[in-house]
Protein backbone atom coordinates (compact mmCIF):
# COMPACT_ATOMS: atom_id res chain seq x y z
CA UNK A 1 0.00 0.00 0.00
CA UNK A 2 1.06 3.76 -0.81
CA UNK A 3 1.35 5.81 1.70
CA UNK A 4 -0.67 8.84 1.38
CA UNK A 5 0.39 11.93 3.09
CA UNK A 6 -2.12 14.65 3.87
CA UNK A 7 -0.95 18.25 4.34
CA UNK A 8 -3.34 20.95 5.86
CA UNK A 9 -3.29 24.55 4.03
CA UNK A 10 -3.82 26.95 6.96
CA UNK A 11 -6.37 29.07 6.39
CA UNK A 12 -6.21 32.55 4.96
CA UNK A 13 -6.35 34.76 8.77
CA UNK A 14 -9.61 36.58 8.33
CA UNK A 15 -8.82 40.49 8.45
CA UNK A 16 -11.00 42.39 10.98
CA UNK A 17 -10.46 46.39 11.33
CA UNK A 18 -9.66 46.95 14.69
CA UNK A 19 -12.08 49.11 16.83
CA UNK A 20 -10.24 52.42 18.46
CA UNK A 21 -11.25 53.26 21.77
CA UNK A 22 -13.37 55.97 21.13
CA UNK A 23 -15.55 53.16 19.18
CA UNK A 24 -15.28 50.73 21.84
CA UNK A 25 -16.10 53.15 25.06
CA UNK A 26 -18.21 55.68 23.78
CA UNK A 27 -21.89 55.03 24.52
CA UNK A 28 -24.59 55.98 21.69
CA UNK A 29 -26.15 59.02 22.23
CA UNK A 30 -29.51 59.72 22.84
CA UNK A 31 -32.02 61.70 20.27
CA UNK A 32 -32.86 63.76 22.93
CA UNK A 33 -28.86 64.36 23.05
CA UNK A 34 -28.82 64.95 19.14
CA UNK A 35 -32.00 67.06 19.16
CA UNK A 36 -30.17 69.32 22.03
CA UNK A 37 -27.23 69.47 19.89
CA UNK A 38 -28.88 70.52 16.95
CA UNK A 39 -31.26 73.28 18.65
CA UNK A 40 -28.62 74.47 20.58
CA UNK A 41 -27.43 78.48 19.92
CA UNK A 42 -24.50 78.65 17.95
CA UNK A 43 -22.63 81.85 17.46
CA UNK A 44 -23.13 84.37 14.76
CA UNK A 45 -20.82 84.05 12.05
CA UNK A 46 -19.45 86.89 9.34
CA UNK A 47 -17.67 86.74 6.34
CA UNK A 48 -15.12 88.13 5.04
CA UNK A 49 -17.24 89.54 2.30
CA UNK A 50 -19.88 90.85 4.95
CA UNK A 51 -17.10 92.33 6.95
CA UNK A 52 -15.88 94.40 4.13
CA UNK A 53 -19.35 95.23 3.39
CA UNK A 54 -19.45 96.53 7.13
CA UNK A 55 -16.23 98.39 7.05
CA UNK A 56 -16.71 99.87 3.42
CA UNK A 57 -20.10 101.15 4.12
CA UNK A 58 -18.99 102.57 7.87
CA UNK A 59 -21.72 100.29 9.46
CA UNK A 60 -20.95 100.01 13.58
CA UNK A 61 -23.13 96.86 15.43
CA UNK A 62 -22.67 97.23 18.71
CA UNK A 63 -22.20 93.59 20.86
CA UNK A 64 -25.63 93.96 22.15
CA UNK A 65 -26.97 93.92 18.87
CA UNK A 66 -25.14 91.31 17.37
CA UNK A 67 -26.37 88.67 20.62
CA UNK A 68 -29.85 89.80 19.79
CA UNK A 69 -29.27 89.01 15.93
CA UNK A 70 -27.44 85.78 16.54
CA UNK A 71 -30.51 84.83 19.07
CA UNK A 72 -33.15 85.29 16.78
CA UNK A 73 -31.03 83.94 13.76
CA UNK A 74 -31.07 81.04 15.99
CA UNK A 75 -35.08 81.08 16.56
CA UNK A 76 -35.12 81.62 12.63
CA UNK A 77 -33.71 78.30 12.25
CA UNK A 78 -35.55 76.54 14.73
CA UNK A 79 -38.78 77.60 12.68
CA UNK A 80 -37.34 76.40 9.78
CA UNK A 81 -35.94 79.31 7.96
CA UNK A 82 -32.24 79.03 5.78
CA UNK A 83 -31.78 82.58 4.44
CA UNK A 84 -33.28 85.08 6.27
CA UNK A 85 -33.39 89.20 5.78
CA UNK A 86 -32.16 91.50 8.77
CA UNK A 87 -33.81 94.46 9.45
CA UNK A 88 -32.21 96.56 12.22
CA UNK A 89 -32.17 100.52 12.23
CA UNK A 90 -28.87 101.13 10.48
CA UNK A 91 -28.53 97.94 8.89
CA UNK A 92 -29.78 95.47 6.63
CA UNK A 93 -28.48 91.73 6.62
CA UNK A 94 -28.65 88.89 4.63
CA UNK A 95 -27.94 85.95 6.71
CA UNK A 96 -28.00 82.18 6.10
CA UNK A 97 -29.73 80.95 9.46
CA UNK A 98 -28.39 77.33 8.28
CA UNK A 99 -24.87 78.12 8.60
CA UNK A 100 -25.76 80.91 11.60
CA UNK A 101 -23.12 83.50 9.25
CA UNK A 102 -23.86 87.10 7.75
CA UNK A 103 -23.27 86.91 3.90
CA UNK A 104 -23.90 90.49 3.37
CA UNK A 105 -24.89 94.06 4.30
CA UNK A 106 -25.49 97.04 3.46
CA UNK A 107 -26.61 100.15 5.45
CA UNK A 108 -30.82 101.20 5.03
CA UNK A 109 -30.42 104.02 3.07
CA UNK A 110 -28.74 101.62 0.41
CA UNK A 111 -31.27 98.51 1.26
CA UNK A 112 -34.38 101.23 0.99
CA UNK A 113 -35.13 100.70 -2.85
CA UNK A 114 -33.60 96.78 -2.92
CA UNK A 115 -35.17 93.64 -4.09
CA UNK A 116 -34.18 90.92 -1.64
CA UNK A 117 -34.09 87.20 -3.51
CA UNK A 118 -33.79 83.50 -2.20
CA UNK A 119 -34.88 84.51 1.07
CA UNK A 120 -37.18 82.71 2.96
CA UNK A 121 -37.58 84.54 6.40
CA UNK A 122 -37.28 88.18 7.79
CA UNK A 123 -36.67 89.44 10.76
CA UNK A 124 -37.41 92.90 11.68
CA UNK A 125 -35.37 94.49 14.83
CA UNK A 126 -36.41 98.01 15.82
Amino acid sequence: MDNISINRVPLQPSIRQSLTSNQVTAPKQSFLQHLHEATVKTELKVSKHANQRLAERNIHISDAEWQLVSEKVSEARSKGVNDSLVLMDQAALIVSAKNATVITAMDRKEAKNQLFTNIDGTIVLY
